[in-house]
């Protein structure tokens, strides 16, 4: 059997390979929409991709099964429950996936959503009746199971999906044996769920010993425990779930549609009708100089996560980016079904040398130097309330990144206003959002509050 995990750090994602080293016949579970990576390692061992499946609809990455089929004729398969415009095949409790000799067996275990499913891998030269490994999908991840409130806006309650949760793992996979490896499709950092590990696998027997939401409990302490305290979802989670369903134009149509070269008039026509104008640098170069209202969501950051919070899901979005990074800021844009992108500045900021009437800046201070302020002050912690409650700048207004354009109105007017996360990234977003909607008196604390911390300067915490 070959068996290969691959991680997209932006997304937290974990997708799979399993070929028969024999027939050569392969799957691919869960892809990410740029398939590249499972048609090099193919390519490089023979193997065939017939088979693509998904354990779920994913909401916060568009998959790569149409790529898949399209490229290489790969069969769609889905749980039974799955409902899509695309042709596929369902997949029920003990229905296999033949590759050969080694094959997958199916078990049905909605929960994070209702047509969930795991796939279990089995390998003759392992076990003849035991499974190597279940890619649980986002049923059960490292330390974690997947939350169960996702899709309330679509009409499927916490609790009826806390309930299919609770049944899945007690009825389905903690019957399993011990030695079973798990293999999720989230990591730590992904918001489908709160706990999530970095390790890249486990074992049954680990996750039932140390998974807070596998030890022994009531079926109500369990819908509660699941469902507190969980991160707030980009409105895009609905949006991507929903595209997961449907026969949609591939990344590489979406590809060349949207990687156009725009001059700077047309840039400056289009951001006056609306489009949204997003500039992928590093924070440090954005404050320098940027193109009045634009958004600066850097590549090298939660870029994915950030860009599908803060972006409108269907008005125009222009991309400025560093030349070698252009190609790179749209296709991560593609990958959570941002599609429609209209282009990108022909020579990036060196469109603007000669229009410094079209530049603007953003002020950054040292959290040292917030202390020495004068005047009426505000600072805004972006974090999110936990992050707040566990330390903050005295006196501070806590709103978190994702909620600042509708609370923009509670922030009161000041001669600074002194805006920090906890390292720097989320702060320069902020940062620029504020300028965008009107905020002339912005200063972005480098280095966020580690660097508060840092320096030794007063903490408090909420009681």
């Amino acid at each position: 059997m070959y068996f290969q995990r691959y991680y997209l750090e932006c997304l937290s994602h974990a997708s799979y390979m399993v070929a028969d080293e024999e027939t050569k016949i392969a799957a691919v579970i869960d892809p990410q929409r740029d398939i590249d990576i499972y048609l090099k390692d193919a390519q490089e061992h023979g193997f065939e991709i017939k088979h693509v499946i998904l354990t779920h609809f994913h909401a916060d990455f568009v998959a790569g099964h149409i790529e898949l089929r399209n490229r290489v004729g790969a069969r769609i398969y889905l749980g039974s429950k799955g409902d899509a415009e695309f042709e596929h095949t369902k997949l029920s409790d003990d229905d296999r996936v033949e590759l050969g000799s080694v094959y997958l067996s199916t078990l049905e275990t909605p929960g994070h959503t209702p047509e969930g499913i795991t796939m279990l891998v089995f390998d003759p030269s392992y076990s003849t009746d035991e499974p190597y490994a279940a890619l649980t999908g986002d049923t059960l991840f490292i330390g974690d199971v997947g939350r169960p409130d996702l899709l309330a806006s679509i009409g499927v309650t916490a609790d009826e999906l806390g309930n299919m949760l609770y049944d899945s793992l007690h009825e389905k996979l903690l019957k399993l044996p011990d030695a079973t490896r798990i293999y999720p499709a989230h990591g730590a950092g992904s918001l489908c769920g709160k706990a999530l590990s970095s390790e890249p696998f486990s074992t049954l027997g680990e996750q039932r010993k140390y998974n807070y939401a596998l030890q022994p409990m009531s079926r109500e302490e369990f819908l509660r425990i699941v469902t507190a305290a969980q991160p707030d979802a980009p409105d895009y989670f609905v949006h991507d779930a929903i595209m997961n369903r449907k026969d949609r134009a591939s990344l590489d149509e979406s590809m060349q549609h949207s990687l156009q070269a725009l001059s700077l008039t047309e840039v400056l026509e289009k951001q006056a009708a609306g489009a949204q104008v997003v500039d992928t640098r590093d924070p440090i170069e954005f404050a320098g100089a940027h193109l009045r209202g634009a958004l600066n969501i850097g590549i090298d950051g939660k870029y994915a996560t950030w860009a599908g919070t803060m972006l409108n899901k269907t008005e125009p979005i222009v991309v400025i980016a560093d030349e070698e990074r252009v190609e790179e800021s749209i296709l991560r844009l593609g990958r959570i079904g941002f599609d429609q992108v209209v282009g990108y500045l022909k020579e990036g900021m060196d469109a603007l040398n000669d229009r410094p009437d079209l530049v603007a800046r953003t002020s950054r201070i040292t959290a040292p130097a917030v202390k020495e302020l004068e005047g009426d002050v505000v600072v805004l912690d972006i974090r999110n309330p936990k992050e707040y409650d566990d330390g903050h700048i005295e006196g501070s207004l806590n709103i978190p990144l994702n909620h600042l354009e509708e609370r923009f109105a509670e922030i009161p007017s000041a001669d600074h206003l002194v805006v920090h996360c906890a390292g720097g990234y989320r702060s320069s977003i902020g940062a620029s959002l504020l300028l965008k909607l009107g905020r002339s008196d912005v200063l972005d604390m480098v280095g966020g509050f580690k660097a508060w911390e840092a320096s030794h300067l007063p903490v408090a915490t909420s009681a």
